[in-house]
């Protein structure tokens, strides 16, 4: 079933934050950070894998994510839905359920064995698809994903994800240049001000990653380990 009426785009980012504190995607710590893919420091990370094991959660999320990119993008917008391999998978299948369309997947590279494809299932020439993941930081890993697509012949414009860092000017242009619109639900702004809410962690963690937000890249360089 098609979702057609759900709250606005700010309430969806307050509940989708809160949600993802309810089970604890939402990692915070300052004193010993995470390592990013990048492989800086950063004082958040954030399991959006955990979703597919919290079924009401999962499905009020997949409902927010297809009804905002139909309000943003258009209702027939789309011929196929695209998942990024591994963690875009399922949340593109549940998409693609709502929206009554195929669904794909991509993968990061070709096996290197059989047909030595990128793209799994039936994706053809001038088909419009839309790229779903969990998330994205910079934009960067959308970019191989969406050439993938268009070397099959069809279109890619549009990538929609739970979760955006929010935090790295550089994205919007990353995307832009690229031919991409992002859609999402919530970004760590969004986290950090459900988090003080419900206090889910004490004043000095949650000042120090407002300090990583607001400065991410000096933020990253002070706290470096080469």
């Amino acid at each position: 079933m098609i979702p057609s009426s759900y709250p606005g785009a700010d309430e969806m980012a307050r509940l989708t934050a809160r949600m993802l504190l309810e089970i604890r995607a939402v990692h915070f710590n300052a004193a010993e950070p995470f390592t990013l893919a990048s492989g800086l420091p950063s004082p958040t990370y954030i399991d959006c894998r955990k979703l597919i094991s919290f079924p009401r959660i999962r499905s009020t999320l997949m409902d927010f994510l297809t009804v905002t990119v139909m309000r943003n993008a258009g209702f027939e917008a789309f011929d196929n839905i695209a998942g990024g391999e591994t963690a875009g998978i399922p949340f593109a299948a549940l998409v693609a359920e709502r929206m009554g369309l195929p669904m794909t997947y991509v993968r990061k590279k070709a096996k290197g064995y059989g047909r030595n494809a990128r793209i799994e299932g039936a994706m053809s020439e001038g088909q419009r698809v839309l790229l779903v993941e969990d998330l994205t930081t910079d934009g960067g890993s959308k970019l191989s994903f969406v050439d993938a697509i268009r070397d099959t012949g069809a279109t890619c414009a549009h990538t929609a994800v739970i979760f955006y860092y929010g935090i790295f000017a550089e994205t919007a242009k990353t995307l832009d240049d690229h031919g991409i619109r992002l859609h999402h639900l919530c970004t760590w702004w969004d986290v950090l001000a459900e988090a003080r809410e419900s206090e889910a962690f004490d004043a000095q963690t949650l000042k120090e990653v407002e300090s990583f937000l607001t400065t991410p890249r000096t933020w990253q360089e002070a706290n470096r380990k080469d």
